[in-house]
């Protein structure tokens, strides 16, 4: 098992995402590197959206039954994948929080077991 404190974790979420915040406590409490991106200040990148993407297609990450979803109208709206990239952009609450990334391993929402592995790389 590698040390924790030797893999970078990197967490895309809100400070007001009770999913982020299980994310960052439970990195924390096993001592890991964390490196926490805002996505109300700073938008992920669109690489790094497209991993995302890649790995768990884009209704994979988005949040179709949260509140800022419903909200948007974005039930009843046939929008093409590019627009809604362009609104993850805007709304980040849009998608399923938190995105996690490890080197190349990736979770997204609340998933502990996915956050054990990336730890026991």
């Amino acid at each position: 098992m590698t040390d924790p404190k030797k893999v970078v974790i990197q967490i895309f979420g809100v400070k007001n995402s009770q999913a982020t915040r299980a994310a960052e406590r439970f990195f924390k409490e096993r001592r890991a590197t964390i490196q926490f991106v805002d996505l109300k200040q700073k938008p992920m990148a669109p690489g790094e959206i497209k991993r995302f993407v890649e790995r768990f297609g884009l209704a994979g990450i988005v949040d179709s039954e949260g509140s800022a979803y419903v909200d948007a109208g974005m039930k009843y709206l046939k929008v093409s994948d590019a627009e809604l990239l362009a609104r993850i952009e805007k709304e980040p609450k849009l998608l399923r929080m938190p995105l996690v990334r490890a080197a190349n391993k990736l979770s997204v929402g609340q998933n502990e077991a996915a956050w054990k592995k990336m730890l026991a790389t």
